[in-house]
């Protein structure tokens, strides 16, 4: 998370108290969606689209949940085959359609954009097409299986009628519209919905409370938290609301994660067992120096996102924060596959999964006290969307 100039950020999420269905209604009736984001949303929601059936786009990405995974007992997700697990944790899918195309900036001299976790797609439409020809994911054989499933379903007919009636014929022109209807969806405003209690703030419609207030100094000063500078918080010059992200990528420097089921994968899905390392950009770029960075995510609802970071190490959010204030400054777990909870018990933290790379400039030692961790995550509450004035007339 070195400092950058790029303005644009993303929120975090509020809500305590409140019920996940009060903050984040479910999604409108298709009958409002224009016919290509309706045909989107059947395509997303379809479980129909798996080998075997039953998992869809939906059930990494639940609406529930900010339109991350909605079984957060395990920190990554189960594929379509049963006991299949990928090695990532599920991020939401939600403001994604605000990430740049996948670039190098020059100017910043960062790799920027994209979506995955790696940057790996480019766009929404190519991330579209992964998961359905991901064996551990929705594991289908090829784009044919997906086609031939979509020409068999109730929606076909709306298909043909918003990209003409021969278009599930070509199987490759076929498979492109079926990621493009996705991705139309995933741009509707129920992905980007911009209304936390502390867009209410921005907008003079809320108060903070006066820990809210806290945290959001600490999580904006460069002295403290810094978090901003990774996670703006203040609207970009062309009037978007912050994104709480800046889109980059870092090593954050977290440890493996013991309870991660991809260890336990068959060898031809992960060839090295417990030694597995995730290089993440760097594998994607095939460049040693991005070895162990992720795409900085969007901070908005992440009250609802767990678990955290990209091999899903960390349940509760307070501990990411501690993570990020004392990574330097604990001692090293004897046992480098120690999980949260133990660490926490031993007061150490494990050794690094990439041990190169990693941010030390803007996290590690952050000298952040109890209540100013505390206050951070308070602040983060306030970012969850589905916000509305309670009757003290916040």
């Amino acid at each position: 998370m070195q400092a950058k100039t790029f303005l644009i950020g993303a929120l975090l999420m509020s809500g305590c108290g409140v019920t996940v269905s009060e903050l984040l209604p479910p999604p409108p009736s298709t009958d409002t969606l224009p016919p290509k984001e309706k045909l989107g949303e059947a395509l997303f929601f379809d479980p129909k689209l798996s080998s075997p059936a039953g998992r869809s786009c939906a059930s990494c990405h639940d609406p529930s949940r900010a339109f991350s995974d909605p079984n957060q007992a395990t920190p990554t997700s189960e594929g379509a085959v049963s006991g299949r697990f990928a090695a990532r944790n599920s991020p939401t899918a939600m403001y994604a359609s605000f990430s740049p195309h996948f670039h190098f900036d020059k100017t910043e001299g960062l790799y920027l954009g994209g979506q995955f976790v790696d940057g790996r797609a480019a766009t929404l439409e190519e991330q579209a097409k992964g998961p359905f020809l991901n064996p551990l994911e929705m594991n289908n054989p090829n784009a044919a299986a997906v086609v031939e499933k979509v020409r068999a379903s109730a929606y076909a007919d709306l298909f043909r009628q918003v990209y003409g009636p021969s278009a599930l014929d070509d199987v490759d022109g076929a498979f492109d519209k079926i990621a493009e209807a996705i991705a139309a969806f995933e741009r509707r405003p129920l992905f980007s919905r911009f209304t936390s209690k502390y867009d209410a703030y921005l907008a003079g419609n809320a108060r903070l409370t006066s820990q809210e207030l806290r945290g959001m100094r600490a999580f904006e000063d460069e002295k403290k938290g810094n978090c901003a500078a990774c996670h703006p918080s203040r609207p970009a010059a062309n009037g978007t609301p912050p994104l709480f992200t800046d889109f980059s990528y870092d090593n954050l420097g977290v440890g493996r994660n013991p309870h991660n089921r991809f260890y336990q994968q068959a060898s031809k899905f992960n060839p090295d067992g417990r030694t597995f390392v995730d290089r993440g950009l760097g594998a994607f770029t095939k460049q040693a120096p991005e070895d162990g960075k992720f795409k900085v995510p969007t901070l908005r609802n992440v009250a609802l996102t767990a678990p955290y970071l990209h091999n899903g190490y960390f349940k509760g959010l307070r501990n990411v924060v501690d993570f990020y204030n004392t990574r330097d400054i604990k001692p090293v777990c004897k046992n480098p596959f120690t999980d949260e909870t133990s660490a926490l018990m031993q007061n150490c933290w494990p050794v690094p999964e990439v041990g190169e790379n990693i941010n030390t400039d803007e996290l590690g030692n952050l000298k952040l006290s109890d209540q100013e961790v505390d206050d951070i995550v308070a602040f983060m509450h306030t970012l969850t969307d589905g916000w509305k004035p309670n009757s003290r007339g916040h």
